[in-house]
């Protein structure tokens, strides 16, 4: 399904309306122009630019077809596009989704297939140069403590009303696990591509997100009367399940929408007795109301991505302080290969600017370099799923947009489906491809094991 574009509100979407002028955009443009055509020709994608037309629409005037064939990218105002890409890089290449100066249908494939590549998509040569032209990161998204509550707000205070027309019914935003087979690799272990869901064995999407939220608990070793710290708490169903373990559970988060709605549901599971949801910043977790409590298991799903780079050792120095002696933790992560995230760790992205401000993914090298560095914890299994990432996020934007009129009632704009529908596929493009997985990590003190 392809989302109509319109002209996005200057008010809403400010600066969204310019397309980049000038001498030095036009330039820009024309290096922009000749390189990515250069790297879609060797490409397995079709890529349809038109030229000529006075409607955006490619059959009203002249095409030229690029790409050795594959998913279709068809580029209805090229001199945008160009413009964009060659003064923004990848964040004018998201505009140009949003604006639709750019379409395809097959969002995902298209997306993948550049994913894959991207690494070589530009010269080498010319990736020496990336510091001088990549924008970097403002200052506002840097997470300190300060600036998180609103970095958080950005995304996860939208509406509530907005995460439950796609999510399944337990409310998990992140990864769930389906049934698949496990291979070992050595130094951890990986699922592979999920079983299709109408074949033996295959999940629905609760069913999945159960399992993951039962395999982290599990790996956390909670139990009946384990005092368990959840770091980020989402909508109340990890806590929720601990609980119905017999745990105690304090769970905090920045967000004040999830708060209140992780508030109904554990009171409408009959457990608020056994949970607390505290709005608190992870770093002050020691001076909260259970002030001086350690916990017997420490928890966090996908939380470890929004708190920046320069934060990762408090983030873990936070955990090995507050985990009593013999405890354990288990952490779901989304993570990207080393070599690129210490290339790109000051690099501003599409993704940081409309999605998730001050967001960055670590690897798994740097969370064992920093775990090792700075507290007592090893990390002592780890199964990484990313293809499982990739069918959760399929099944969400077939969700969302199976939902567009509702989320337009709700009071989003055609701007802003068209900018769910791209974060959605643009990440389900990285899983799918392999730049990015996703792994839960399990820790212990070696000493206590």
């Amino acid at each position: 399904m392809t989302l109509t574009p319109t002209r996005p509100d200057v008010t809403a979407w400010p600066g969204l309306d310019t397309v980049p002028t000038g001498p030095r955009a036009t330039v820009s443009a024309k290096v922009a122009r000749r390189l990515f055509l250069a790297a879609v020709r060797r490409l397995p994608v079709t890529v349809v630019v038109a030229s000529g037309s006075t409607t955006g629409d490619p059959s009203d005037g002249h095409t030229e077809t690029y790409g050795r064939g594959g998913p279709v990218m068809v580029v209805r105002r090229p001199d945008e596009l160009f413009a964009r890409v060659g003064t923004q890089g990848l964040i004018g290449f998201g505009e140009s989704y949003l604006t639709g100066a750019w379409d395809a249908e097959d969002l995902a494939g298209f997306l993948t297939v550049l994913a894959g590549e991207m690494q070589h998509l530009v010269p080498e040569s010319l990736q020496r140069l990336r510091a001088l032209v990549v924008p970097r990161t403002p200052r506002r998204h840097r997470n300190t403590e300060r600036n998180t509550r609103g970095n958080i707000a950005h995304h996860y205070d939208l509406s509530n009303d907005l995460f439950q027309l796609f999510l399944d019914p337990s409310l998990s935003y992140s990864a769930a696990l389906f049934t698949s087979d496990v291979v070992e690799r050595g130094d951890h272990s990986r699922a592979t591509a999920p079983y299709p869901r109408d074949t033996a064995g295959g999940d629905d999407l609760l069913e999945a997100q159960v399992r993951k939220i039962e395999r982290l608990l599990d790996q956390a070793g909670v139990r009946e009367g384990s005092r368990v710290l959840e770091i980020g708490s989402g909508w109340g169903e990890l806590a929720i399940r601990a609980a119905r373990r017999g745990a105690r559970v304090h769970t905090i988060t920045l967000s004040s929408e999830q708060k209140e709605l992780a508030d109904q549901r554990i009171a409408a599971a009959g457990l608020s007795h056994l949970v607390e949801v505290e709005l608190c910043d992870y770093r002050a977790v020691s001076t909260g109301s259970t002030s001086g409590v350690r916990y017997d298991a420490v928890v966090s799903v996908e939380m470890v991505e929004a708190v920046g780079h320069q934060y990762w050792p408090t983030y873990f120095e936070t955990i090995d302080r507050v985990l009593a002696p013999g405890g354990r933790v288990a952490i779901q992560a989304i993570t990207m290969p080393h070599d690129r995230m210490l290339a790109t760790r000051n690099t501003y992205t599409w993704i940081n600017k409309y999605i998730f401000p001050g967001g960055f993914l670590p690897s798994v090298e740097v969370i064992d370099q920093i775990t090792r560095r700075h507290t007592d914890l090893r990390i002592t299994d780890r199964l990484a799923m990313g293809a499982h990432y990739a069918e959760t996020l399929r099944r969400w934007d077939a969700a969302f947009l199976a939902a567009a009129d509702r989320v337009r009632e709700l009071g989003f704009d055609e701007t802003f489906c068209r900018m769910w529908h791209f974060y959605l596929e643009y990440s389900r493009a990285g899983f799918a491809s392999g730049y990015i997985d996703v792994n839960q990590l399990t820790f212990a003190r070696p000493e206590e094991v």
